[in-house]
């Protein structure tokens, strides 16, 4: 029996097609989660805090379209693909709805908070149609667990750099826009604050860009793996399957258990402003923390090798609580004596290390969630990427706009907007804030190694199950 794990099914353009879809998709969320409560607090005059809860409320309401989403995707018969069909379906609505977000209405009062939520509600509509089936159709590039282990590796790696390309981005539209200006800073000669064309010009530049790249997707990749399940799956079937789906859920649930980490990225423009008085330096921030998340979902692969997904997934949590508890004590003291070189070094060398564990939250929930539609598929004969991503996308979305939420909160009870515009931030603003872009985060992540203890998808388990599954779509 030839072994699975060597056969060659991926070409170049494929892998590469597909990262750059990621990396253009992830660039448009990255600018509403990074930017969008910006923009409705300091342009639309709207409270931080509210916005914040009318986005999580609309990520909960649209929660109804992703098991439609994933259903309509296993049920599909499009000669296109069934992955690539809704992806196709997705590309017009999501840069329409990117754009709007971002013009300046002339609403007010409970008028305004109305157009807020329902402009979130129908971007997290389209965003779903492009999420679900960008996300999933990893599970079906290729049979090879290996290769497909490789390619989410890589492309994940481009998703997180798309996610916090808006750090690059708006910074540059800053610049270009003529009649703009930088940035709010807390100083005695501050610029103003950016104006609503920089936003506008910003959103369009971004959506367009990465609806473009998005597109990749279904043009050039294909879907190897087929369904191999017989008749058709309803909700009903979906609900019981995910339920019978023990693997699954406890991935599910430590995702929700970690979702402090989406709280970091929430809050990283408003963190950028107390370290270093500035909106737009931001882009420092984000790429020292990148570099650190690009190293590490590199590296994924290779420790998955020579462990295997659950003590790999464990040892980049763990990692992620003491870097981040690391960096929040020497942030305090950073804060209060910014002058001394040691500190400044020590500083800006634990953002990096907390960047090391994002293989956790942004790669291996990937993997695991394409393995157990393999386990799942070996078990009953019933292949449902479409149920188990929409499934994961939602809890993405979910944990994406709680994080926001919390760290917002955070945000407001630090007195933070209350301090623009003043000569200096308190030591008390600062500790607050960056206790939820750093130790909050790293508890939390501690704790999602919870669930995962219990997951055995692992060794020679997946193997066997992945070598069963070539020999049986070899008879079909």
């Amino acid at each position: 029996m030839e072994d699975i794990t060597k056969q060659k099914h991926l070409k170049f353009k494929d892998i590469i097609a597909y990262s750059l879809g990621l990396f253009g998709f992830q660039a448009i969320v990255g600018l509403l989660f990074t930017y969008q409560a910006e923009f409705a607090g300091s342009i639309l005059k709207s409270s931080v805090i509210v916005v914040a809860i009318l986005i999580l409320v609309a990520k909960i309401v649209s929660a109804a379209a992703d098991p439609i989403v994933g259903n309509l995707i296993d049920r599909s018969k499009s000669k296109l693909g069934k992955f690539k069909s809704m992806i196709v379906y997705s590309i017009l609505p999501l840069l329409i709805t990117t754009v709007l977000i971002f013009v300046k209405v002339p609403f007010t009062g409970v008028g305004l908070y109305i157009w807020i939520f329902i402009i979130s509600l129908i971007w997290s509509i389209a965003m779903t149609m492009a999420d679900v089936p960008s996300q999933g159709i990893a599970a079906a590039l290729t049979p090879n667990p290996t290769e497909r282990t490789n390619v989410v590796s890589i492309s994940n790696t481009a998703k997180q750099i798309g996610f916090s390309a808006c750090a690059v981005i708006v910074p540059i539209v800053c610049l270009i826009v003529k009649g703009g200006s930088k940035v709010i800073v807390p100083k005695g000669e501050q610029d103003d604050a950016m104006i609503s064309n920089e936003y506008l010009f910003a959103a369009v530049l971004t959506a367009v860009f990465g609806c473009v790249l998005l597109s990749l997707i279904p043009l050039i990749n294909k879907e190897r793996v087929t369904n191999t399940s017989s008749g058709t799956i309803g909700f009903k079937d979906m609900f019981a399957a995910l339920k019978a789906n023990k693997p699954f859920m406890l991935v599910i649930i430590s995702y929700f258990l970690g979702f402090g980490r989406q709280m970091a990225m929430g809050i990283q423009v408003q963190t950028s402003t107390i370290i270093f008085g500035s909106q737009n330096l931001v882009v420092v921030l984000g790429i020292v923390t990148a570099v650190g998340s690009m190293i590490s979902m590199a590296i994924c692969p290779f420790l998955i090798k020579k462990l295997n997904e659950k003590k790999t997934y464990i040892i980049l949590s763990v990692w992620g609580f003491a870097a981040s508890i690391f960096s929040f004590i020497i942030g305090h003291f950073f804060f209060a004596n910014p002058d001394v070189l040691v500190l400044k070094i020590l500083f800006f060398a634990s953002l990096f290390l907390i960047g090391l564990q994002f293989g956790a939250v942004t790669l291996m929930p990937m993997i695991m969630t394409a393995d157990c539609v393999d386990a799942y598929e070996f078990e009953t004969g019933k292949r449902m990427e479409g149920a188990c991503y929409a499934i994961l996308t939602l809890t993405i979305k979910v944990c994406l706009a709680l994080g926001m939420a919390v760290g917002l909160v955070f945000v407001g009870a630090s007195g933070y907007y209350d301090s623009l515009g003043s000569s200096e931030f308190s030591s008390k603003s600062k500790d607050i804030i960056f206790f939820a872009y750093t130790a909050l985060p790293g508890i939390l992540a501690l704790l999602s190694i919870i669930p995962i203890l219990k997951y055995d998808i692992v060794g020679e388990k997946k193997a066997k199950i992945s070598t069963a599954l070539a020999e049986r779509r070899k008879e079909d």
